[in-house]
């Protein structure tokens, strides 16, 4: 009888975490590519009251006769499909149709990866998240890159020059010394472009078109290996991997600009689970209050 109580009270926890993913869920229905979660059960270890038996020449056998002992989280997972493109129709608003994540540097020196392609230019000039950090690329013409391979793994650290923030607007050092003074060249931007490969343009005084860099987007052997860490960013986790860096179209997605990636949550689904977890909950607190009732027709045997 107390197996029973502890059962249910095992379901109640379990059902209630499953309630909070659910929760999470609805809540982010209309966040920029987010991707949901889904919980999954196991069964605790089960005791045994009577071993199996093999059969005999006079009996057959007998199966094993075991009485479960609960319920426990097997997994919170991410389901990484791809949400649907919404139109935006602003120039900075990019989702990536397919695999890859923009790759971030965070104020520490470390990488996030994001597909909330929601990009804006700061004072300076530079390409940034909504959040003001900086979307990686590489700067300059990337004639070096080859036959589609992975530009570098971050498990290598990526060679200073080539990997960093992209500026796009401002006065941009054109890596040039003025032939008098000594002094850098800057040159300013009149008008910049981000096409489906990532390749960033910009239209400089003179009018000639010149190429800025190339935004850099990271793949993962398991994507629903990496770990959240807010503002719609992940982190790689031992069991992702390591990012592979490349380019859109170059062994990931290509950019959509003028549109966002929506959340993938499915609305319908949600509730029904919403539904089926309410019934579960109610159901094991049934099991708690009719054992109790149980153990009190016990306590009035003595009576």
């Amino acid at each position: 009888m107390m197996r029973s109580l502890f059962s249910a009270v095992s379901g109640l926890k379990s059902n209630q975490t499953a309630m909070d993913v659910i929760g999470n869920n609805i809540a982010n229905v209309n966040t920029t590519a987010y991707k949901t979660s889904r919980t999954v059960f196991h069964d605790i270890y089960s005791q045994t009251v009577k071993s199996a038996t093999a059969p005999t020449a006079d009996n057959g056998g007998r199966n094993a006769q075991q009485i479960g002992l609960g319920v426990d989280i097997s997994a919170i997972d991410m389901t990484m499909t791809e949400g649907s493109p919404q139109a935006t129709s602003r120039p900075l608003d990019f989702s990536i149709a397919g695999e890859g994540f923009f790759v971030v540097g965070l104020g520490d020196g470390s990488y996030a990866y994001t597909r909330n392609g929601a990009l804006e230019l700061d004072a300076n000039g530079y390409l940034v998240t909504a959040n003001g950090d900086y979307v990686m690329g590489i700067t300059g013409d990337e004639t070096h890159v080859i036959n589609g391979s992975p530009l570098f793994n971050t498990a290598v650290t990526p060679a200073a020059p080539l990997f960093g923030r992209i500026q796009i607007q401002g006065k941009v050092d054109t890596g040039a010394d003025d032939p008098i003074t000594g002094d850098p060249i800057y040159e300013t931007y009149t008008d910049y472009a981000i096409d489906a490969n990532g390749t960033i343009t910009a239209m400089d005084s003179a009018g000639s078109t010149v190429t800025l860099g190339r935004l850099v987007l990271a793949t993962f052997s398991n994507a629903s290996g990496l770990e959240k860490i807010g503002s719609s960013y992940y982190s790689a986790s031992p069991n992702s991997g390591a990012a592979d860096m490349s380019f859109a179209n170059n062994g990931c997605g290509y950019l959509n600009s003028g549109s966002l990636e929506m959340s993938n949550v499915d609305i319908a689904t949600e509730l029904t689970s919403m539904i089926i977890t309410q019934r579960a909950f109610q159901a094991n607190s049934r099991v708690i209050t009719t054992s109790d009732t149980l153990l009190e027709e016990l306590i009035n045997l003595k009576r």
